[in-house]
């Protein structure tokens, strides 16, 4: 049975890897969301792909958690703050309030807002998430050409 567990963690760090290689790849290209730009449904394209893939890389992300919780532990916490705080514990998360804050973005990304609200998003996004979501990726143990070329042009 725990065999079952550990292949199916891996199964979940390899998803939450691509997950992550994605929005890096789009984070790459990322220019700031300007609300007083009426965007036509082409140009707000690279947008919606980050939202997309930022909420595939936290639900990704999440789901691993739980999956390696039960392999290193062999039980699941009873909420995601529990959960959270717990790989914080074991180094995989830096800080379980800002993946509660991250999960909490990924929720209202569904939502539409004004766009002095939507540029927030996408900026806090592109900042303290996203450099969550890379130092994640690294600590998972695999740093590609997208995490790679995202990292060297933000230094």
């Amino acid at each position: 049975m725990n065999q079952d567990y550990a292949a199916l963690a891996e199964n979940n760090r390899q998803k939450a890897l691509r997950a992550i290689d994605l929005v890096a790849a789009s984070l790459s290209e990322y220019r700031p969301y300007d609300p007083g730009i009426a965007y036509t449904p082409k140009a707000l394209e690279p947008y919606d792909a980050l939202a997309d893939r930022f909420v595939r890389a936290v639900e990704c992300a999440l789901r691993y958690f739980r999956s390696h919780e039960l392999v290193e532990f062999a039980e699941q916490s009873d909420t995601t703050r529990s959960l959270l705080n717990r790989m914080e514990k074991i180094g995989l998360v830096r800080d379980a309030e800002l993946w509660l804050v991250m999960r909490n973005t990924r929720n209202r990304i569904v939502h539409d807002y004004l766009p002095e609200q939507i540029a927030q998003m996408f900026e806090t996004i592109s900042g303290e998430h996203g450099n969550e979501l890379l130092r994640l990726h690294t600590s998972l143990g695999r740093n590609t050409d997208a995490v790679q070329n995202f990292t060297s042009n933000r230094t």
